[in-house]
């Protein structure tokens, strides 16, 4: 379950009820979720706890699917499948896995992304968009020239802009899904003490003291 609660159809607000109506049906989406792509769908009604957040988030999808944008569909995608690899969101990497072969990609690159540095399926570009959400994600945004010098080699101004914009946004909604426990992030914490055999001693190390 969400850590935060969620907003039923009749309690949403106008533009939170058109987004339930488009996923879901006339179905009330916190008494039976799930969506057509097989998620539970809680985003959309955790967000809605907020209007003004809601409101904004969506902004932000229909900002990177518009026609306006110069950057690539393919080159997006690649930016934000690996943002949700690299941050470890399960909900955003799997969700782009199906929006990257929708643009185009194919299955062995789609599957090639958790090890992108050593695969040969991605062109010259596609390994620079790639390094650079590393660097926008594992790294804080520190981007070495040579990454930088590739992407300008093939892009524009606007469409590295585009690309950092969408990319850092993606890392975003991934932490975000990951605290909240949003989706496919709704996974216990795998770094926990795993119990000892009863009666064993405190002191694991203890061997490397005898002589």
């Amino acid at each position: 379950m969400p850590r935060l609660r969620e907003v039923g159809r009749d309690d949403a607000h106008p533009f939170a009820r058109s987004i339930y109506k488009m996923l879901f049906g006339e179905r009330d989406p916190v008494k039976e979720p799930g969506t057509d792509t097989g998620t539970p769908g809680n985003w959309w009604t955790v967000f809605a706890l907020v209007p003004d957040a809601f409101d904004h988030a969506v902004a932000g999808f229909q900002f990177y699917r518009s026609p306006k944008r110069k950057l690539s569909p393919k080159l997006r995608e690649l930016g934000q499948i690996r943002a949700g690899w690299a941050r470890g969101s399960q909900f955003v990497f799997s969700q782009h896995c199906k929006a990257a072969r929708g643009v185009g990609f194919t299955e062995e690159q789609v599957q090639a992304v958790p090890h992108w540095q050593v695969a040969t399926c991605f062109d010259e570009l596609e390994r620079a968009v790639l390094a650079y959400a590393d660097c926008l994600v594992l790294s804080g945004g520190r981007t070495p020239d040579g990454v930088f010098d590739v992407l300008k080699k093939y892009l524009s101004d606007e469409e590295i802009l585009e690309l950092t914009y969408v990319t850092a946004l993606y890392d975003f909604h991934a932490v975000i899904s990951k605290a909240l426990r949003l989706e496919y992030d709704d996974v216990d914490e795998r770094i926990v003490e795993i119990a000892a055999p009863e009666g064993s001693g405190a002191d694991v190390m203890r061997v490397v003291d005898q002589k």
